[in-house]
């Protein structure tokens, strides 16, 4: 599994012109799925997501988590994230799980994460969709789970 997370102050996710989800502080989590993946690593990546520290303290330093800030997420699916452009000038997919399998462990992330106590909003897997964000920061950051 593979994430881009970004810290934003808002941001939100559009299907044929309507919104499906939207979030003010807190994280934009574009998530990839290989064909390694499994239930486990779907519930390990949104607990290291949700307790994640990139959010800023009292002092300025990065020392809180999305939890402690009782922030939001919005979690968009994006097997893209798996495109290879080592070759070529088109990008290869192969690395990313088929539909039937990533759709499921794209639920249980966002399950995972409610579970956690994280309110999160989501896309529509597979849909066409524009995100809208204001990144806070910047901050991004990938995480990716190695078997």
């Amino acid at each position: 599994m593979r994430l881009l997370i970004q810290r934003v102050s808002e941001a939100s996710v559009t299907v044929a012109g309507a919104c499906v989800g939207k979030i003010g502080q807190g994280l934009l989590i574009f998530i990839g799925v290989s064909p390694s993946d499994d239930e486990s690593v779907a519930s390990s990546m949104a607990e290291k997501s949700a307790r994640l520290r990139i959010f800023e303290d009292a002092s300025g330093k990065m020392n809180l988590s999305l939890a402690d800030i009782g922030g939001s997420a919005l979690i968009v699916s994006q097997f893209t994230l798996y495109g290879d452009a080592s070759r070529g000038r088109r990008p290869d997919f192969t690395a990313a799980a088929r539909p039937e399998k990533a759709q499921p462990l794209y639920e249980r992330f966002i399950g995972e994460m409610r579970k956690i106590g994280i309110h999160s909003e989501s896309g529509v897997f597979g849909a066409e969709m524009k995100v809208s964000l204001l990144n806070d920061g910047p901050v991004t950051i990938i995480l990716e789970n190695r078997p």
